[in-house]
């Protein structure tokens, strides 16, 4: 039996807010009609529209907030690819472009004894990349942006890259947290 698809607007991204207006996720629309119909949470800005029924018209929240305090999770402080183009910005170190499409780049390369930890890898676009090859950047004759380093183990609120400049209604409650 196969099962009915999604329609577009069931699965546009809320904004989930703490009990006390802090961001704490991301969730679609169809769970987040079901958390207000429930009780557990209330729409702070509806930008979507509605959702017609025979019976009634249900607005599509474009930001909720739990009824109830929840402790944000505590982030283990991994290095990974993702982890480092976030503490960066989606931001080359060596040029400064904002790119999506971004490589890892050992600042003293590990063929020379440099090591895979936070401060050794920064962000670099494929050109950058390229143009370091396997040298320091002071023998490339490049300058780091801003030096690499270990992020705290709790960050805040992660968003998404692909929501960072997407929906409008969200922007106070994220300049918030910052």
């Amino acid at each position: 039996m196969q099962m009915p698809a999604q329609s577009i607007k069931e699965r546009q991204p809320v904004l989930v807010l703490n009990n006390s207006f802090q961001p704490l996720s991301i969730c679609q629309v169809k769970r987040a009609i079901v958390l207000i119909h429930e009780g557990k949470a209330e729409m702070v800005e509806n930008g979507m529209g509605f959702i017609h029924t025979i019976s009634m018209d249900i607005p599509l929240p474009t930001v909720i907030r739990l009824d109830y305090m929840v402790r944000p999770p505590r982030h283990q402080n991994k290095l990974t690819r993702i982890g480092v183009f976030r503490r960066d910005n989606y931001t080359c170190q060596y040029c400064g472009k904002n790119n999506t499409l971004l490589t890892i780049d050992h600042i003293v390369p590990r063929h020379r004894g440099g090591e895979h930890k936070w401060t050794n890898v920064t962000s670099a676009c494929p050109k950058c990349n390229h143009r370091k090859a396997g040298r320091t950047p002071e023998e490339a004759n490049m300058k780091l942006i801003r030096k690499p380093y270990e992020p705290s183990a709790y960050a805040g609120f992660y968003m998404p890259h692909r929501f960072t400049t997407g929906i409008p209604a969200w922007q106070k409650y994220l300049n918030s947290c910052n």
